[in-house]
C-alpha cells in the first residue's frame, strides 16, 4: 500500500473517532454520566497522537511479521500450505473449524479474553511492568490514551491472544477479525465516561470497571484486569466496582517521561534495574 494512502487513512481513522468521542464524552457523557472535567487537549493528548500513528504504522506490521511463526508451524505440520494461505482458502482444521462461524466466533471470544486477563495480570509484575506502565501513566484518561502502548506490551498481548487459537485450529478470519472489535471496545472503556451499564456490570467490562483499573487509589491497585468479560476477575477475585463512587485520579506513582521517545526507553531502564 502507498505509504501516503496509509498516513492518510490512519489521520482520516484518528479524526472520524475523535468526532465520534465527542459526542459521546462531550454530548452524551454529559447527559447520561459524564466522567471527570478535562479539557479535549488534555496533557499527553499530543504524546497519544504519536502513538496513534505509531501504532498503526509500525507495530502492527511487525505483528503480521510475527504471525508468520504460528503459520509456518502449521505449514510444518501439514495442516495447511503456503498456497492455501495466499489464496485465504485455508479456514482452519480439526473439529473445532467444523462447528458453525458463529459458534466459532463466541468460543474464539471467550478464550481471547481469557488469554489477555493472564497477561495482563502479567504485565503488572516483576519486570514487565515497567512496559505496561507506560498505558497507565495517563493522568487524564479519555478514549485516545487507549493507544498508548508500549510495543513490548502489545506485541506479547497479541502473539499470546491469536497464536494459541491458531494452533488450536480455529478458522483464522474469525481469529483475526476480533482484533478490530476487541480494539474499538477497548477504546470506549477509556472514555472518560461513568458508565456501568446498570444490570449489566458484572456481565461485560464497561468504562467505569476499567477506569479503575487505570485508578491511582490503592484498593484499586490490581484490580479489573478483564477486557471484555467480568467474571474472570469476579472467579480470581480482581473484581472491584465500588456502589456510588466513580474513578478519578489516574495514572502511576513512578515518574515517566512525558514524551513518546522518553516512553518507548525508559521501560528498559527499569527492567534492566537500573534508576531512570
Amino acid at each position: 500500500m502507498n505509504k501516503d494512502k496509509t498516513f492518510l487513512s490512519v489521520l482520516v481513522g484518528l479524526i472520524v473517532l475523535s468526532v465520534i468521542f465527542f459526542v459521546v464524552e462531550r454530548l452524551i457523557g454529559r447527559v447520561t454520566g459524564g466522567g471527570r472535567k478535562q479539557p479535549i487537549l488534555r496533557k499527553g493528548w499530543w504524546t497519544d497522537v504519536v502513538y496513534w500513528f505509531a501504532t498503526v504504522l509500525l507495530t502492527k506490521p511487525m505483528v503480521r511479521i510475527i504471525l508468520i511463526l504460528p503459520l509456518g508451524l502449521l505449514i510444518l505440520a501439514k495442516v495447511t500450505s503456503k498456497d492455501l494461505l495466499q489464496m485465504g482458502s485455508y479456514t482452519g482444521y480439526g473439529p473445532l473449524s467444523r462447528q458453525p462461524i458463529w459458534l466459532q466466533a463466541v468460543q474464539i471470544y471467550v478464550l481471547v479474553d481469557f488469554i489477555s486477563y493472564w497477561t495482563h495480570r502479567l504485565f503488572h509484575r516483576g519486570r514487565w511492568w515497567p512496559f505496561h506502565a507506560v498505558h497507565h501513566s495517563s493522568e487524564e484518561l479519555d478514549w485516545l490514551a487507549s493507544v498508548r502502548v508500549h510495543p513490548v506490551n502489545d506485541l506479547v498481548n497479541k502473539l499470546a491472544q491469536a497464536v494459541p487459537v491458531l494452533l488450536m485450529g480455529y478458522n483464522p478470519t474469525v481469529t483475526l477479525s476480533t482484533a478490530p472489535v476487541l480494539t474499538f471496545y477497548a477504546i470506549l472503556l477509556h472514555a472518560n465516561v461513568n458508565w456501568d451499564f446498570g444490570p449489566l456490570r458484572r456481565v461485560i467490562a464497561t468504562p467505569v470497571f476499567h477506569r479503575w483499573h487505570h485508578s491511582k487509589d490503592r484498593e484499586a491497585w490490581d484490580k479489573n484486569f478483564a477486557g471484555l468479560l467480568p467474571i474472570w476477575d469476579i472467579l480470581f477475585g480482581t473484581y472491584y466496582m465500588p456502589k456510588g463512587r466513580y474513578p478519578e485520579n489516574f495514572g502511576i506513582h513512578d515518574e515517566m517521561p512525558k514524551g513518546f521517545l522518553g516512553q518507548m526507553w525508559r521501560p528498559f531502564v527499569w527492567a534492566l534495574g537500573k534508576k531512570p
